[in-house]
């Protein structure tokens, strides 16, 4: 095996990577450079890939599906039937379940390392935090976090800028590239510079094919193959701009493939998300050319049919941890300094004080936290479980009230797109799980005689329809959920993968830990009914 992690100087031109790449050929007829894997001519020799993408903290199966332990499992399995066996990851292990969110996915890396994980690449979510626990997440892994278009302060590559594996009858290249969105949908030290995905790409498959003599080329991208803005590289166009890659395994869309997309000779794959899948291929490999490829995407149990029992190693690594999470599900996280009426399901019939709590918070979180431009938050009532009483606030009174694995997006929508959304809005019957609670920056009056909707603003101001809103909302309402189809018309999303639970909780940290309930009058109802 071996690891490449300095910057050469010619990093951002093509023409000079080839005239360092001639000259590091001629030296090398002189010095011995590498030496091509011995092989028999016409002999087809195989390798079994496995992997992995935004994994998302979901270290406990979610809905009867996945789970490390029996991820495991299955790995274990397809080693003991396979002499070859490469196991990747293409990134986001990072933010997600709040068992790895208390210990910032140190559960999650060490599983990994279990695991015998060959390769990852940086995702977006490993930079949610800051640089120093990146550093520490990179050192708890046994695993190389291949990064060839991220460079530190220093001129490296923030993980080694690639990695080359010997197998019988052929050599394998690997290489990593992070989507450039992460600078405008995570938080990365400003220290580091992302290099364009293509540019990155072609100069480091030119230095695997010609100067390492990787017979196949594995590029593992974290930039997905679903185009969320007119500057936003995908998979596919990396795969056409840059020739003589095999293999692309992708993350980042989190996309169900049930079966791999080709671009030109370049096979691209991805196992959808939350370890509910692992994809499995077979490379043959003759004469140093690949020559088939096939592949599945192997589902790790179902609600209904449990294939693979937790590995014991796994099981036993993950203990103290779940042990100590649910310990702290105990743990006070604040003060309610009145009740936070629920009643008898007031979020779905008027503005509440737990809407206003969870909406705000929503606004607070991915503006403090995560620098973005948000425009408002909102949430369907039904959302919305339980009330909370005065007094001290635990994390399981935040996931009583709040018990959905509904994770948050943050996306674009037109403004005549978002009249649509509050004409459907004035519609909605009192008492329906769809009726909504919107943070403090929108205003309106609904008049239940007539179903009409009017005085409405955004930041105090008219809905504008020529331009874009930005806003803050579930997984569930995005997909047209509680009739909310208007949404699937909004464009650039980012998938947060954080659950309202978490950021209501770090929100009330964020008060000195005392909440207090308030109503201030931005949704008034006219004509309309309590429960």
């Amino acid at each position: 095996m071996k690891l490449s992690q300095k910057r050469p100087a010619g990093f951002r031109s093509c023409l000079a990577a080839l005239a360092a790449a001639v000259i590091l050929a001629l030296i090398g007829g002189c010095a011995g450079g590498p030496k091509p894997v011995p092989r028999e001519a016409g002999r087809i020799y195989e390798l079994t890939v496995l992997h992995t993408n935004d994994h998302h903290g979901t270290i406990l199966p979610n809905g009867g599906r996945g789970g490390l332990a029996e991820r495991a499992a299955f790995i274990k399995q397809v080693r003991a039937a396979n002499p070859q066996v490469l196991l990747i990851d293409a990134g986001d292990i990072n933010t997600g379940s709040a068992l790895s969110n208390m210990f910032l996915a140190e559960p999650d890396f060490l599983s990994y390392n279990l695991m015998g994980y060959d390769a990852a690449t940086f995702g977006n979510h490993e930079f949610d935090s800051n640089q120093a626990n990146l550093l520490k997440q990179i050192s708890q892994a046994s695993f190389p976090i291949l990064s060839s278009n991220i460079i530190t302060a220093e001129g490296n590559y923030l993980g080694p800028r690639y990695l080359i594996k010997d197998y019988e009858g052929f050599r394998v290249g690997l290489f990593g590239i992070t989507t450039l969105r992460t600078q405008v949908i995570a938080s990365p030290d400003k220290s580091l510079t992302f290099v364009n995905e293509i540019e990155a790409a072609r100069e480091v498959v030119e230095i695997l094919r010609n100067q390492e003599l990787a017979d196949i080329i594995i590029g593992i991208t974290h930039i997905g193959d679903v185009k969320e803005g007119p500057e936003h590289i995908t998979s596919p166009e990396l795969a056409e701009a840059v020739p003589g890659i095999d293999l692309i395994i992708d993350g980042h869309s989190h996309s169900f493939f049930a079966e791999p997309l080709t671009v030109g000779s370049t096979y691209i794959v991805s196992a959808n998300e939350w370890g509910k899948f692992v994809g499995q291929g077979k490379l043959q490999v003759a004469d140093g050319r690949l020559v088939s490829f096939e592949w599945q995407p192997v589902e790790i149990n179902t609600p209904d049919v449990k294939t693979f029992e937790p590995d014991p190693e796994v099981t036993a690594l993950l203990a103290p941890y779940i042990e100590e999470a649910d310990a702290s599900l105990k743990e006070v996280v604040g003060e309610a300094a009145g009740e936070f009426v629920f009643g008898n399901r007031l979020t779905r019939y008027q503005e509440t004080s737990l809407g206003n709590l969870v909406t705000d918070a929503n606004v607070w979180y991915f503006r403090s936290v995560y620098n973005q431009h948000i425009d408002f938050a909102f949430h369907n009532g039904g959302n919305i479980r339980a009330g909370l009483p005065a007094g001290p606030i635990t994390r399981e009174s935040i996931l009583t009230i709040l018990p959905f694995d509904n994770y948050l997006y943050i996306v674009s929508i037109k403004g005549e797109d978002l009249l649509e959304l509050f004409n459907y809005i004035a519609s909605i019957p009192q008492g329906n799980g769809a009726f909504p609670q919107f943070s403090q920056e929108v205003r309106y009056t609904v008049n239940k005689n007539t179903n009409t909707l009017t005085d409405l603003t955004v930041n105090g101001a008219p809905v504008d329809p020529g331009r874009l809103y930005r806003f803050c909302t579930n997984s569930y309402l995005l997909e047209g959920g509680d009739g909310y189809t208007v949404l699937q018309k909004s464009i650039d999303p980012f998938n947060t993968s954080l659950l309202l639970s978490y950021v209501v909780v770090e929100y009330i940290k964020s008060q000195n830990g005392v909440i207090t309930p308030v109503t201030d009058g931005r949704l008034r109802v006219i004509g309309g009914v309590t429960p």
